[in-house]
Parts: structure tokens; sequence; C-alpha cells
């Protein structure tokens, strides 16, 4: 729990990835990035391989540094209003289409009992903002680039919104905004929001994955489940969109290389 001075607030909040929106966004993020140019096949091809290596031996945090890193090699030098713009179109055209019922019933029940309610996620802060403002949230905090006369510089402002960092910045709210932390709530899927579920009185995993929902049963934690077919579909909802995103970037690189091959033959004739 906070070691401050409790307010008179209640809160919750919401992890985005699997909890609010099936799957990754920031797969669907990537694609149209993609599409719009913002990086090339190559870097496809890297950010497949850090997908694979995940999927055969789980999330370390040198794997997570190695793609906050590239990620903000290839958004330097990009607008402000290019990342929003896209954001916009990803979540009218996708996102808003794949957000749990369930989980957005509860979202508007606690909006409806007076709580604040926050998203608490490592995708972009813009992105991350967004979603909370269509979904009538009260805000959200998410990782934060750098940008300077409205252009990404490279950099991050502080750390990845991840782990410890979640708890760090329910707490800051808890400070901020006066919430009070063991009258509040806490939503996520997996065990990276382990943090930030501790640190409320009300921690609720939903739709968790193998290592979280075992650990919500020994504590005895209550598990929300909006995923259907519970048995059988339980803690496969990221894998199967990242084998699905593997998928669809490998397909692009054989794609590329036939095209590379054609254009050779071409100018040989």
């Amino acid at each position: 729990m906070s070691s401050t001075q409790p307010g008179s607030a209640t809160a919750a909040f919401f992890d985005v990835d699997n909890t609010i929106v099936r799957g990754a966004s920031s797969f669907h993020l990537a694609r149209a990035a993609y599409q719009r140019g913002f990086f090339k096949t190559r870097d496809l091809v890297r950010f497949g391989v850090v997908q694979a290596r995940y999927l055969m031996f789980g999330e370390d945090r040198e794997q997570i540094n190695e793609v906050r890193n590239r990620a903000l090699e290839l958004i330097a030098g990009r607008t402000v209003a290019e990342l929003t713009t896209l954001g916009e179109e990803v979540y009218d055209t996708v996102l808003s289409l794949r957000i749990f019922p369930g989980t957005r019933r509860l979202l508007e029940e606690h909006l409806a009992a007076g709580h604040q309610v926050w998203l608490i996620t490592a995708t972009p802060m813009e992105i991350a903002s967004l979603i909370a403002r269509r979904l009538g949230a009260t805000g959200a905090l998410g990782t934060v680039t750098a940008h300077e006369d409205g252009f990404y510089t490279g950099r991050l402002v502080g750390d990845l919104m991840h782990g410890a960092a979640k708890a760090d910045a329910v707490k800051g709210l808890a400070e901020t905004e006066g919430i009070d932390l063991a009258s509040s709530y806490a939503y996520g899927d997996s065990m990276n929001d382990l943090p930030m579920m501790h640190a409320v009185g009300h921690p609720c995993p939903i739709n968790p994955d193998i290592r979280l929902r075992r650990h919500a049963q020994e504590v005895g934690w209550p598990i929300r489940e909006f995923r259907g077919r519970r048995k059988r579909l339980a803690g496969r909802g990221f894998r199967t969109a990242s084998w699905a995103g593997a998928a669809w970037v490998f397909g692009l690189v054989i794609r590329a290389l036939r095209r590379r091959i054609r254009g050779k033959i071409l100018d040989e004739g």
C-alpha cells in the first residue's frame, strides 16, 4: 500500500492490452505505421525475432529494452501530430472493435459510482490518452516520449510504463488526485501488472495469463474472465495476437524478397 496520507477519492486503474483491448494494441499500431512508411521491412524482421524469442522464452528486461530502444530510433523525427492521427485511425478502425464488452461495462460501472478511472499502460502516452478519452475515462498514464517543437527526439521522459513503474504511477496519482488506494481497484492481465495490483485494496485480474491466474488463486483474489470459453482460451489471447503478428511480419518479408528477386530478373533481362 502507499505510504502517503490517504485521500478520500476511490479510483479504478486499468491495464490496456488484453485487459481492455483484445490482444496487443502495439501490433495494430505498428502495422498501420508500416503501411504509412514509418519503418522498413528489415525493421519488421528485427521485431519478429524479438517476438519469437518472447514466445519461446518469455519476457525479460533485456528484451524490453531492445524493443524500446529500436522503437525510439524509428519514431525519432516523426511529428506528434502524425502519431496522434495514426492512433485515431487505428482506434476507429481496429481497437474500438476489439474492446471486451465486459471490461467496458466494468469501467462504466466505476464511473457511474463516482470513481476516477485511469488507464495505466506501456502504450505511448498519446495513444493511451486517446483510448481513455474515447472510453470516457478520467485519464491515462503511458510511456512518455520526448519531443521538441512537435517532433519526437528518440528519447524517453522517465522509464517505460511497465512493471514497478506502473505501481509508482498509481502512487503518484494517489498523491496528486487525493485517491485512497486502500479503497481503490486495479485490473490487469499479466505479472507485469502485479506491482500495480499490490498497490491497491481491491486487485482483480482480468483475462489473466497462467502465472497471474495461479498467483490470484493462491492469494484469494477474484478473477474476471471476459474472453469466453475460459478453459480453452485462458492465457492465450496475447500469444494468439503475437503469433498472428509474427506471421504477418514474415509474410511481409517473403513478399519483399519476392519483389526484389523479380526486380533483379527484370534488370538482368
